[in-house]
């Protein structure tokens, strides 16, 4: 029998028992993500996991953390909580992919002004299932009630991956030079950055957020919590079929910051604007904002979740293999010489 129970700490605002029903109710979401390598349930001091390092001849690990920002507070407010943890393991693993690593293993923190197993399960739902899409394992995590410094509907989420990759197939901005061709894979949406400018321009608090949009093709609050893209599976298959010499994820800084990270001293990404896919939402926030079109692209991912830059000779090849995912992609440039980082026209 458990005995563990503490009337004190209840009476502080802390329910043990409320937290232990939640671990029960994740659990089935948890299950969903198991992959080789696993070694330990979720439940222990630490997540136990055994790469399989075969064939490697100098593994490096690779690590991303992140959370969500305050896309969270459309989540409250639209009491729909199942889909932000895709985000939370998008923004991770995302990241750690732009090197060529493939993820392994994902833990997320969960800091909550009341914890409600239900809305605890639902959370971690969504953190499932973008392990799922990644194909990593959710292997642990944290689950803490903070009363009297969160309200009682309040949480934040966070998290982080460990990947592996082998030293030799590491991509690095050396390897991209002036004549490569640049790829554009489209993005699901705002993702998960800019959104406090987001908050701001449609007075998020009293905006109608279940209201049809024509614009939009949808009601404005199931578009603006519409889950981060997770590209991991199209990404390497592409950099297995061609030679991707960068990758980049647009995410905040929007393209001024993101796109030069993949670049080395002296080379330029030229970009035809006229090329990009740019979602109807964009063209609202910087209508009803007033916002330069250099802050739009310098904040938001304007439609472009991420960036390739592959050799001129294997576009199609990389086209291809995208496409066997089902990712579209498009050129929307090249590499130039030259010290502007990204150039627009």
């Amino acid at each position: 029998m458990n005995n563990s129970h503490s009337a004190s700490y209840a009476a502080a605002g802390v329910d043990i028992e409320a937290g232990y029903k939640g671990v029960r109710l994740m659990k089935k979401h948890v299950e969903r993500t198991m992959i080789p390598g696993v070694v330990s349930g979720i439940g222990g001091f630490g997540g136990l996991f055994a790469p399989d390092l075969s064939g490697m001849k100098e593994p490096v690990l690779v690590s991303g953390t992140d959370g969500v920002g305050t896309k969270i507070r459309l989540a409250q407010l639209l009491d729909k909580h199942d889909t932000i943890g895709i985000d939370c393991v998008a923004m991770c693993v995302n990241d750690i992919i732009c090197c060529g690593a493939r993820p392994l293993f994902f833990l997320d923190y969960i800091a909550i002004g009341k914890n409600e197993p239900e809305k605890v399960a639902s959370i971690v739902s969504g953190v499932a299932e973008g392990c799922v899409q990644s194909g990593c394992a959710l292997i642990g995590g944290e689950t803490a009630e903070h009363p009297g410094l969160m309200a009682p509907e309040d949480y934040d989420l966070a998290g982080f991956a460990v990947g592996i990759v082998d030293k030799e197939k590491m991509l690095n901005p050396s390897q991209v030079k002036a004549g490569d061709v640049i790829l554009s894979l489209p993005s699901t949406g705002i993702h998960s950055n800019g959104f406090s400018l987001v908050r701001k321009v449609f007075n998020i608090e009293h905006a109608k957020l279940d209201e049809w949009s024509e614009e939009l093709g949808g009601e404005l609050g199931g578009v603006l919590l519409q889950p981060t893209a997770i590209y991991v599976k199209p990404v390497l298959a592409a950099i297995e079929a061609a030679q991707i010499h960068g990758v980049s994820h647009i995410t905040g800084g929007g393209f001024y910051e993101n796109i030069p990270r993949c670049l080395p001293k002296g080379m330029t990404a030229k970009i035809d604007k006229s090329a990009l896919w740019i979602d109807p939402i964009f063209r609202m926030i910087q209508r009803l904002g007033n916002i330069p079109e250099h802050d739009m692209f310098n904040t938001f991912n304007m439609g472009t979740g991420m960036v390739l830059v592959v050799a001129k000779e294997d576009v199609d090849k990389a086209v291809a293999a995208l496409n066997s995912e089902g990712e579209g992609a498009k050129v929307i440039g090249e590499i130039v010489a030259g010290d502007a980082g990204v150039e627009l026209l």
